[in-house]
């Protein structure tokens, strides 16, 4: 592959494409958010299927457009189907080990460390749906002053709180505090301040923030970092990587504001790596079971997706993939255990279909050699 100037790395967030080797394991058998959603008639990928999105494994339901780009279908290594060990992945971090979980709460002693620490009570204390959690805690939490803590199949540890009780920043002192309590046994990949707002039923806020473990490893982004090369995270991503490796970061609203930025930074010069979290596709749909506000969510991708291959450089390269999957029609609202696409697109790259490869860190390696930082 040839060097490259930039490269523009979008992770549609739980856009996973069914057929996971391993899926019984996770009991996701069947499980297919592409699949699912693209049975929606608010459905339309033509900017993906004119750059041969459709060609990847496991997508001949769907028409098939010009091969214009190098595609694959990826497996996960990683022993986990959650944002953190997805990303780890992409970013060349293998997990052998999955994050802990606690489906059935969290034991009493970190509870009542953070309780001491943080001079709050604490409701709840299961696994919960995020919206559903604050319609039946949020009046008790408003006349107590009690932070809200639940949890959910994933490696999660989550804070609630009213806006008007517990400012924002605040919650996030509160989740810097928990942070560093859960630790060893019991350290979950992220802890995340759920701010909300309004009388009951209630309604979340934008100003969600996560506190993740940082890698156990060095990631492609320190590596970039350490060479020089610009690494510019948008959305999620500096929260995932716990701010490592990152040379400039900004937060998001929701999808539009995340695409915005991206091309907002698409006219901007730099050399290396603009790694981007769009995160609507799980938190408000996938988690939700909305099939036809994914199905939507991806429509508008796509159309914003058509722009901004316009003003690529001849110089940049594009790369499109998931994390993991999160059915919308599937059982339960958690994620599932799945493939991901990966699509490669830029004037240097020669299309070709590669079938389906063995680890979500083939993406690091990709960007590497693109780069030239590969030794």
């Amino acid at each position: 592959m040839n060097k490259i100037k930039r490269v523009f790395l979008i992770v549609l967030d739980s856009c996973g494409i069914g057929n996971a080797p391993d899926s019984k394991d996770f009991d996701d058998e069947g499980a297919n958010t592409f699949l699912t959603i693209s049975k929606s008639d608010k459905f339309n990928i033509d900017t993906l299927t004119s750059i041969g999105f459709t060609h990847i494994d496991g997508l001949s339901y769907l028409n098939k457009g010009e091969l214009k780009s190098k595609v694959a279908r990826l497996t996960e290594k990683s022993k986990g189907k959650d944002t953190t060990i997805g990303h780890w992945e992409i970013a060349g971090v293998v997990s052998e080990k999955p994050l802990p979980v606690f489906p059935d709460g969290f034991p009493q002693e970190i509870l009542e460390e953070l309780s001491r620490k943080t001079g709050r009570g604490v409701l709840c204390n299961k696994a919960y749906s995020g919206t559903e959690v604050i319609k039946d805690y949020g009046e008790e939490h408003l006349k107590t002053g009690s932070l809200i803590v639940y949890t959910s199949a994933d490696s999660v540890f989550q804070i609630a709180a009213h806006e008007s009780i517990v400012p924002p920043e605040k919650l996030y002192e509160y989740c810097r505090i928990a942070r560093d309590i859960l630790k060893g046994d019991f350290g979950v990949g992220r802890v995340i301040a759920r701010p909300f707002e309004g009388e009951y039923p209630f309604k979340r806020t934008p100003r969600r923030h996560d506190f993740s473990l940082e890698p156990p490893k060095e990631t492609m982004l320190d590596r970039l970092k350490e060479k020089g090369y610009d690494v510019i995270g948008v959305g999620k991503i500096n929260d995932i990587f716990a701010g490592k490796g990152l040379t400039e970061f900004v937060y998001t609203e929701n999808n539009t504001d995340g695409m915005n930025k991206t091309s907002d930074y698409q006219k901007k010069a730099f050399n290396g790596l603009c790694f981007v979290n769009l995160v609507d596709f799980d938190m408000l749909y996938g988690h939700r079971n909305d099939i036809d506000g994914y199905a939507n969510a991806l429509t508008e991708f796509d159309e914003w997706l058509k722009g901004f291959i316009e003003n690529m450089n001849s110089d940049d390269v594009l790369m499109i993939t998931a994390d993991h999957g999160c059915d919308p029609g599937f059982r339960g609202t958690d994620h599932s255990r799945e493939c991901v696409p990966f699509l490669v697109y830029g004037e240097k790259i020669a299309p070709e279909n590669e079938g389906t490869i063995n680890g979500y860190d083939y993406i690091s390696k990709c960007v590497e050699n693109l780069l030239g930082t590969k030794n």
